[in-house]
């Protein structure tokens, strides 16, 4: 058989490995004398064979972990070549280990990650380490670094796995210890023991088994209402432990928010702030509950909430309203203080002292303001006059106790309906109306006008002449009144030298119910025209004869010879007389005076004188035009002139001349009278 031998790997050059000459029972010498020699199939020779002994000796150093790696046997094959004759024997030399080599991990450091939702009894496989050394040189157990999460099951060591098992003993959590460090130790069975170590670095790998989480439940905030949009109301904050997307929070409206709190309110999904994002208005609410919920990113989401109370803090942002609920117009000029006139409700939207409102209206009107609560009337103060005031603007002014205050305006029209309260009014306290006589039938004398400051039909006025008497006649038959226009026309014509003045009395009467009326005496004064010419009483001449004067022959200068009497029947200057001499025998000797009518002598007489002279004077009135008489008188000179009376036929023509004068002279002092009586009458009536 072959020769078989052992030799320890790492022995220096020159270590005995056997005797193969003895082995063989062959004389050292003999053999190299025969030639032998070993060969290898390898190529390389890490024995030798020593000739002069006969030894198998190590000719290069044998690291058995490089001639057979893992193997648990290592031989090395050689041929014993002899020769003369050749002998070929096979030579086997097992080289035998030694624990020259540590066990060695394929890495320093292993790395696992677990998730934190492994149940214990979950393994993991570890890589074991590897020892070149065989036998008991070999990697013979493993330790593991004390841990409550971890153990190492070395059963499958024991039967020949080279993967070890770490055994989860207890639930991980991220949250707790996000990284477990673990220390494995391989130790052979060499003496002594060789041993090393490797790092595990369990990384607890995150599971999203924690929901977000908000500071606190409830959020209260107090916002005023008139926050503009963009205000921040409030910044969130919800924290989950979780990592990575697990631990990505974002914010939005929970489920429960409603539609309309949507619209006021906006949450960043990432900041996690609340801002206004509409109107506010206290008066529509005045608190909102807004429910906000925090998602993580997990593949299963998990979600925290929390709700957000915002108490709205009224703002004086909305005006008063005044209601006119009920108004009762018009309302009679009559009516009593105290009538309800307009009956008013006050709001307001807002609260507090915001929402307490008070009213008040312009001072000076015939009206004041009620309140009950909420509610106002609107009555009358004082007296109504539809004549001073037919209606009334009243503005009503309502005013919050807001800081500022608010106020807002309503304007009620109140009517003051009209009653027969004012009789219709003269514009002329007294109406002197002047007429010039010969006045044509049917001219108009005059227009009465009387106003009245009622409407309507106690507004309507109509003119009418009270019953009375001129002259023994009824007022009709002198002068008519239209009844709707005030028109006054004569019904005659007048004669100022018949009638010169006369009044009648004027009603105006209203067609209310019971009608009212009031009078006015109109005067009607006869204007004097210029009908009548000068009436010359004395000296009176005929067609046939004229008016004897007589002068003594010794007459003066100056010396008066008659006086012209005369009268008109007419008045004013219409009456002014004055006296012309118009026509004289002789020229130079007479003159009349011009206001008098007085005839004188200009110069004396001589003895030579005509014992006649004849004249003719005019009596002129001072009409336009004017109208005259004239009277023819012959003037005889005689040596004396007797006294003797005048013959009173020759200073009037007839008896009826003085009557004729004395009817003026009566008639001008009753009508003087009966003005006077009617002026103080009519001061009487309307002093009443």
């Amino acid at each position: 058989g072959p020769l078989r031998y052992s030799v320890r790997e790492e022995l220096p050059h020159g270590a005995f490995v056997g005797s193969v000459a003895s082995d063989l029972g062959v004389d050292p010498r003999r053999l190299a004398a025969r030639g032998a020699r070993l060969t290898s199939g390898s190529g390389r020779q890490f024995l030798e064979l020593e000739l002069g002994r006969g030894a198998l000796l190590v000719r290069e150093r044998m690291d058995r972990e490089v001639l057979c790696e893992l193997s648990p046997t290592c031989f090395l094959s050689l041929e014993l070549v002899i020769e003369q004759p050749i002998e070929v024997h096979n030579v086997e030399v097992e080289v035998l280990d030694i624990n020259d080599n540590a066990p060695r991990f394929p890495r320093q450091d292993y790395r696992l990650e677990i998730s934190e939702s492994a149940l214990p009894g979950a393994r993991f496989h570890i890589e074991s380490a590897q020892d070149p050394d065989v036998g008991i040189n070999s990697v013979q157990s493993y330790q593991l670094s004390p841990s409550r999460h971890f153990a190492l099951d070395l059963k499958g060591f024991q039967s020949g796995s080279k993967l070890l098992e770490l055994v989860l003993q207890q639930p991980l959590d991220r949250e707790q210890s996000a990284l477990q460090q673990l220390v494995l130790t391989a130790v052979d069975g060499g003496d002594p023991p060789k041993s090393s170590t490797a790092q595990i670095s369990v990384r607890v790998v995150d599971t999203n088994d924690n929901p977000p989480a908000f500071d606190r439940s409830t959020y209260t905030v107090s916002l005023l209402e008139n926050a503009l949009p963009g205000t921040l109301v409030v910044k969130l904050n919800a924290s989950d432990p979780d990592e990575g997307s697990n631990g990505d929070v974002i914010y939005s409206f929970g489920s429960y928010t409603p539609q309309k709190v949507r619209q006021l309110f906006s949450v960043n999904p990432h900041s996690g702030e609340v801002r206004v994002n509409g109107t506010l208005d206290y008066e529509e609410a005045s608190s909102y509950e807004i429910y906000v919920q925090a998602t993580d990113q997990g593949p299963v989401s998990m979600a925290g909430h929390c709700k957000v109370l915002v108490n709205i803090v009224d703002a004086n942002d909305n005006v008063p309203e005044v209601v006119l609920t009920s108004l009762y117009s018009p309302v009679p000029e009559d009516a009593k203080a105290g009538t309800v006139v307009a009956l008013m409700s006050v709001t307001d939207q807002d609260s507090g002292l915001n929402k307490q409102v008070s009213l008040r209206i312009p001072p000076g009107l015939p009206f004041t303001l009620n309140s009950f609560k909420n509610s106002y009337t609107l009555i009358t103060q004082g007296k109504l006059d539809h004549e001073k005031a037919a209606a009334y603007n009243i503005t009503v002014t309502a005013t919050d106790s807001g800081s500022p205050p608010l106020s807002s305006e309503k304007v009620i029209y109140v009517e003051i309906s009209d009653i027969n309260d004012n009789p219709p009014h003269f514009e002329e306290p007294v109406y002197s109306v002047y007429i010039p006589e010969n006045n044509p039938l049917g001219v108009l004398l005059c227009t009465i006008k009387a106003t009245d400051p009622d409407v309507a039909e106690n507004a309507y006025v109509s003119y009418s002449l009270l019953d009375g008497e001129i002259e023994g006649l009824p007022v009709t038959s002198y002068v008519s009144i239209k009844s709707d226009s005030g028109n006054m026309y004569a019904v005659r014509s007048f004669d100022y030298e018949t009638l010169r003045e006369f009044q009648v009395v004027v009603q105006a009467q209203d067609a209310g119910i019971p009608p009212l009326s009031s009078t006015v005496t109109v005067h009607i004064y006869v204007v004097d025209e210029n009908d009548h010419a000068p009436q010359i009483l004395y000296p009176t001449s005929t067609n046939s004869s004229a008016a004897l004067e007589m002068i003594p022959r010794s007459a003066y200068a100056g010396y008066l010879v008659t006086k012209i009497i005369a009268i008109d029947g007419d008045s004013g200057q219409n009456a002014w007389l004055f006296f012309h001499l118009v026509q004289t025998s002789d020229p130079g000797l007479f003159r009349v005076e011009l206001h008098t009518g007085e005839i004188r002598t200009t110069r004396r007489l001589g003895e030579d004188s005509i014992p006649t002279f004849n004249l003719t004077v005019e009596v002129r009135d001072n009409g336009e035009p004017p109208m005259s008489s004239s009277v023819a008188i012959t003037v005889a000179v005689v040596d004396k002139v007797s006294k003797i009376i005048p013959d009173t036929r020759r200073h009037f023509r007839s008896p009826s001349n003085y009557s004729e004068i004395t009817l003026y002279l009566i008639i001008a002092l009753s009508a003087i009278s009966f003005v006077f009586l009617f002026t103080i009458i009519g001061l009487t009536v309307i002093k009443c």
